[in-house]
């Protein structure tokens, strides 16, 4: 039996560097745990501090949001999501993120499947973000700092 052969794995978040998300900002961090080919997804923690708007974005597939530190919403809804708490994104919805608060960090773990698609004032794509583009930057930011890359594509 195959499935009796995947290994389940786990990853110690002190292990992993947080990464600049260069070449956007160096305000924003980011923790890769899992940049996974085959279903075009990443999971990865972000911390912005708070204040900050990040632009505003699309997403080809879902994302849930755990808030692990912080409060911070999008421009387009009522709602304000702090510790503890899920947000669910539907596949080609888009909006625009915002830290709230004056002082410290939200810090939020992410699920993205697919792309991220980010749009300037008038809508129109300055950037692509995927796991493709994670691995690229994990990888020049650890042979930057001379860290050992870890192999956040494999599984188990």
């Amino acid at each position: 039996m195959y499935h009796e052969h995947v290994q389940t794995a786990v990853i110690d978040d002190e292990s992993l560097p947080w990464v600049p998300f260069a070449p956007y900002t160096n305000d924003v961090q980011l923790k890769y745990f899992k940049l996974d080919p085959i279903r075009g997804e990443m999971i990865v923690l972000m911390k912005a501090p708070a204040g900050m708007e990040l632009p505003r974005h699309h997403h080809s597939g879902t994302v849930i949001v755990y808030t692990i530190e912080g409060r911070w919403k999008y421009k387009e809804h009522d709602w304000i999501a702090g510790p503890g708490s899920v947000v669910f994104e539907t596949a080609a919805s888009s909006h625009t993120p915002e830290a709230v608060g004056s002082e410290g960090h939200v810090v939020v773990l992410n699920i993205v499947v697919g792309d991220l698609i980010f749009l300037d004032a008038n809508g129109q794509v300055m950037a692509i973000e995927n796991w493709k583009t994670g691995l690229q930057r994990y990888l020049a930011y650890c042979e930057q700092a001379g860290i050992t890359p870890r192999d956040l594509t494999a599984f188990g």
